[in-house]
């Protein structure tokens, strides 16, 4: 079956009529009592394993010009910009939980990361980042177990009860939190989430289909099924990076594709609508999109941070291969310091580090903003305003063309 046909092809959701009944408990005025009683229709997923779409040529075509971009941002800058690989981790996992109301500021982010603890919405965005590596770490094999391995780092330190373990009740999206009658979209119903999820890894176990059409699918998929009770956006996100590594799409770096969804969020959840209605265009068309603005996204953070790291250069009195410099290019991964994260990530020993740090302070390269004289910590306001001006680019809308 040819990826390029007249029409698309691609099988739509059926439902069944599900039982429900609001318990008494539940707080509710006596109309909304009324309109949460009698059975609610479930979204049954269809099984895509073996399924090819049949997509228009201008969509393969783009596809694979965004798959072409994002291997040649990995081979050309994979290795040269290996300093920068945690910062645009950090970012996309930053982007990738802002799609979902969670946003916090480079430094709350990496402050959060260094202490081990921080605002609410920072500590959500470093666990997403632990689920983006643990998805890099599974990404030889993708089964099950390793979807479930990437829900546990996500949500582990802050809903355990939850965190590695399939959905075991009914969930929906949108309308009241009483019952799923008036949901925008209710997803199968528990019992029906391994075998769903089974067949999906089918899907993606395949090595007949370019690989970026392959994981807009699969991500849709992930996302319609919904087998978790939370974490299902940051997750399937995630996937979709193990998936390109998978593929050997990227092999060095990770290239920030969920920041390039945020370019227009509506479209996005639009086109997941049109996926469940059996339209595969608009998510694989939203996916390459996503590409092509992370790709320009990330090359235009990699330049400003070489802007800054050679505007250290003129600022900064001290002899070339100083310990001084070497802190210097760990701001680079690390735009929040303190002691001890110097001396693991250095071998600067703790007795040396403050004299190292004097210069970067006397130029402005580092700030020191802890008031305490143990467990100081040190910040970079250049790196962190790149990293900042990253984050505000990719949340920009695109205005639709006329």
């Amino acid at each position: 079956m040819s990826l390029v046909g007249d029409a698309v092809s691609w099988p739509a959701l059926t439902y069944e009529e599900q039982p429900w009944r609001t318990s008494d408990d539940v707080p509710m005025s006596r109309s909304a009592r009324r309109r949460a009683k009698g059975p609610y229709l479930a979204a049954i997923v269809p099984e895509i394993r073996t399924c090819t779409p049949q997509l228009p040529p201008e969509t393969v075509s783009v596809a694979e010009e965004a798959a072409t971009e994002i291997s040649r941002f990995d081979a050309e800058l994979g290795h040269e910009i290996a300093p920068f690989a945690a910062i645009l981790l950090r970012s996309e996992s930053a982007a990738s939980s802002k799609i979902e109301n969670l946003t916090a500021s480079a430094r709350a982010i990496a402050q959060a990361e260094l202490t081990g603890h921080g605002g609410g919405n920072a500590s959500l965005i470093v666990s997403n980042e632990r689920a983006m590596r643990a998805a890099l770490e599974l990404a030889g094999q993708i089964d099950g177990e390793t979807i479930l391995h990437m829900h546990e780092a996500l949500l582990g330190p802050t809903q355990p009860d939850i965190a590695g373990r399939w959905r075991d009740q009914q969930v929906w999206i949108g309308g009241s939190d009483a019952s799923p009658h008036a949901a925008m979209f209710v997803p199968p119903r528990h019992e029906r989430v391994p075998e769903a999820i089974e067949d999906l890894i089918g899907f993606i176990d395949r090595d007949d289909l370019p690989v970026l059409a392959q994981a807009a699918l699969a991500h849709a998929q992930f996302e319609t099924i919904h087998p978790f009770p939370d974490g299902n956006g940051r997750t399937g996100r995630a996937l979709i990076h193990a998936e390109l590594r998978n593929k050997r799409l990227t092999r060095n770096v990770t290239v920030p594709v969920s920041a390039g969804l945020l370019g227009d969020t509506d479209a996005y959840f639009g086109a997941l609508t049109a996926y469940r209605h059996g339209d595969a265009v608009p998510i694989v068309d939203q996916l390459a999109a996503a590409a092509f603005a992370a790709v320009a996204n990330g090359r235009q953070l990699v330049d400003e941070l070489r802007t800054v790291r050679a505007g250290w250069t003129d600022l900064v009195s001290t002899r070339r291969g100083s310990n001084t410099w070497r802190i210097a290019d760990l701001l680079l991964r690390h735009p929040v310091v303190n002691a001890r994260l110097i001396a693991t990530q250095t071998g600067i020993a703790p007795q040396n580090t403050y004299r190292a740090l004097t210069p970067l302070v006397d130029a402005g390269v580092v700030v020191e903003f802890s008031d305490k004289k143990r467990n100081q910590m040190w910040r970079s306001p250049d790196v962190l305003g790149a990293l900042d001006a990253f984050a505000a680019r990719a949340g920009r809308q695109r205005r639709a063309s006329g």
